[in-house]
């Protein structure tokens, strides 16, 4: 495997960006305020004929609100099925733009514009079609498989998508024997591993997973031994080896459900460990995690606010849409 240069996001505009948004701590007046505007949310669901869905790495309160909470694989097949006029996406910009490519007639709302993502940041659509021609010169039989973090732009440059629970298996699907795999390069890795084809990667990273280091993780285990790891493959491989399971985010839910275990550390964004919390009380999970400001920006009186006014609506050239599309398509179809 080899590293292709990552497109570098201004420094100054992230710093900004990702600044602390010095959210007020869960008291019992905050708790009570949000449990009032939970209910207006509802109210407004059924006024507007419209559905909220939830990334897993969202604030508990949103949770509280959404109709189908899930991980990337999970939210696009959801946004595939929704009886809906209206389409509130709990998430950052990307995913709000994969609802918007496989609904083009229903209008999508990502409440806070700002909520980006590091690792779609990485590749443009216009520094991929370049490298994907360069490349093809080399290897004729190349395919370009883009991690569904990314813009509707780069997924309309690519062969197929894949989410991290099906990232080997669409790979493996590829006819030919080399793979531009796009944008993360520790899923690349991961993948790699698991593949007898060449897989060229990226140079791109997500910045919450990334600098989560496997001493952080040894140090916890050193005073809970029993405690089983389970690790997003977003993160290093020297992690990812200390790591008792390997697993998307949900994989990470089913594995912790199903298995006899009662102690579990979660190496992931801070959000999934607060949904295991809630939906499985009678287990014990610790944080070995960071949080992601981008997924943070999405609050719950944003969220009332987007309902309420029907935006920031997301919009999408139908050029870019159809082509980003047949690569979704193909990845449904590969994890069917």
């Amino acid at each position: 495997m080899h590293t292709e240069p990552a497109t570098t996001p201004d420094a100054t505009a992230l710093e900004a960006l990702l600044a602390p948004l010095h959210d007020v701590a869960y008291t019992p007046a905050r708790c009570a305020a949000l449990a009032d505007t939970i209910a207006e949310i509802h109210a407004l669901k059924r006024a507007r004929h419209a559905v909220v869905l939830a990334h897993n790495y969202q604030r508990p309160e949103i949770f509280q609100v959404a109709d189908f909470v899930g991980d990337s694989l999970e939210l696009a097949r959801q946004a595939t099925k929704v009886d809906a006029d209206v389409i509130v996406f709990c998430g950052v910009h990307f995913m709000a733009e994969t609802a918007k490519i496989l609904n083009p007639v229903k209008r999508v709302i990502l409440p806070d514009l700002r909520a980006g993502c590091s690792l779609a940041d990485a590749v443009t659509g216009e520094a991929l079609a370049e490298r994907k021609a360069e490349l093809r010169k080399v290897y004729p039989d190349l395919t370009v498989v883009g991690y569904v973090n990314t813009t509707a732009d780069v997924k309309a440059e690519c062969d197929a998508c894949c989410t991290s629970s099906n990232a080997a298996r669409v790979v493996e699907a590829m006819p030919g024997r080399h793979v531009l795999f796009v944008p993360d390069k520790n899923l690349a890795a991961h993948v790699q591993s698991q593949t007898t084809k060449e897989v060229i990667a990226w140079d791109g990273n997500c910045y919450v997973h990334h600098q989560i280091t496997p001493e952080q993780i040894l140090a916890v285990k050193k005073g809970l031994p029993h405690l089983k790891v389970l690790a997003h493959p977003e993160c290093r491989q020297d992690v990812l080896q200390v790591a008792d399971a390997v697993l998307s985010t949900s994989g990470m839910v089913k594995y912790a459900k199903e298995s006899p275990a009662h102690d579990f550390l979660i190496v992931t964004e801070c959000g999934l460990s607060d949904r295991l919390i809630l939906e499985v009380p009678e287990k014990k999970f610790y944080k070995s995690c960071k949080l992601c400001q981008y997924m943070k920006m999405i609050t719950l009186e944003g969220t009332r606010d987007a309902l309420r006014d029907l935006a920031p609506e997301i919009t999408l050239d139908e050029d870019v849409r159809v082509r980003a599309k047949r690569a979704l398509d193909r990845m449904l179809e590969l994890a069917a």
